[in-house]
């Protein structure tokens, strides 16, 4: 379980600081499609690099299956983001010169796994994406749609406990987009899938959850847990 409890974060600027998050609150199920709305500065991609420990919090807590992360030193935080999290991002980030499969095995160069494994679960993770028959491309060779597969295979080869997706539609198309949000939708069957977006319309169809925000606070949330869930949990 995920939790994010009363989560500030500041930036200095000039002779001031900017709330970038004010005192969030949230809890996430093992598996579920989250979508985050609001407009731009509201806090959403801070909150969500904070999710991943890309952005240490200024004050609160995040607190990882009933452990806080106030005390993490930095091979904690390398140990979750290595592990635990998968990124999507809007650019794709891609290596142009490396093979789709080599794009997709590199997630797995920290993991300590032999190179025929790692091979085997790139395979699996394109083939689960529907790229099984793209492995040699390189990204150049590809449309958007393709290379964010490629990108959604390289977050699940790792079998991440949470995938976060920064606006993973944003340069796509509308038909592309539904592709992408159907399989985002499919790996949110057994895993929490946080996912930032601008589009509310995609994230009605295709969430469980709807999470809105504005100037750094949560302004409404869909579906928070109960207080069963919360013990569940």
């Amino acid at each position: 379980m995920l939790e994010l409890k009363n989560i500030r974060k500041e930036y200095p600027a000039g002779n001031g600081k900017v709330e970038a998050l004010r005192g969030v609150s949230l809890t996430f199920r093992k598996n579920e499609f989250v979508s985050v709305l609001g407009p731009s500065g509201c806090g959403k991609t801070t909150m969500l690099n904070i999710i991943g420990g890309l952005d240490k919090y200024t004050t609160g807590d995040l607190v990882i299956n009933g452990r806080s992360t106030k005390d993490f030193k930095d091979r904690d935080w390398d140990g979750y983001r290595n592990h635990s999290v998968g990124f999507v991002f809007q650019s794709y980030n891609l290596i142009p010169h490396q093979t789709v499969l080599s794009n997709v095995e590199l997630a797995l160069s920290l993991s300590g796994v032999s190179k025929a494994e790692r091979k085997k679960r790139a395979v699996a993770a394109l083939e689960r994406v529907g790229l099984g028959d793209q492995l040699k491309k390189r990204p150049g060779e590809m449309s958007g749609g393709q290379m964010q597969r490629v990108a959604i295979a390289r977050a699940i080869v790792n079998d991440p406990d949470i995938i976060l997706a920064d606006e993973p539609t944003g340069a796509l198309d509308s038909e592309t987009s539904v592709q992408v949000m159907e399989i985002l939708k499919e790996i949110a069957k057994d895993r929490l899938v946080v996912m930032v977006t601008h589009n509310p319309e995609l994230a009605e169809r295709y969430s469980t959850r709807i999470v809105r925000m504005l100037d750094g606070e949560i302004l409404s949330d869909s579906a928070p847990l109960s207080v069963d869930e919360r013990k569940a949990e």
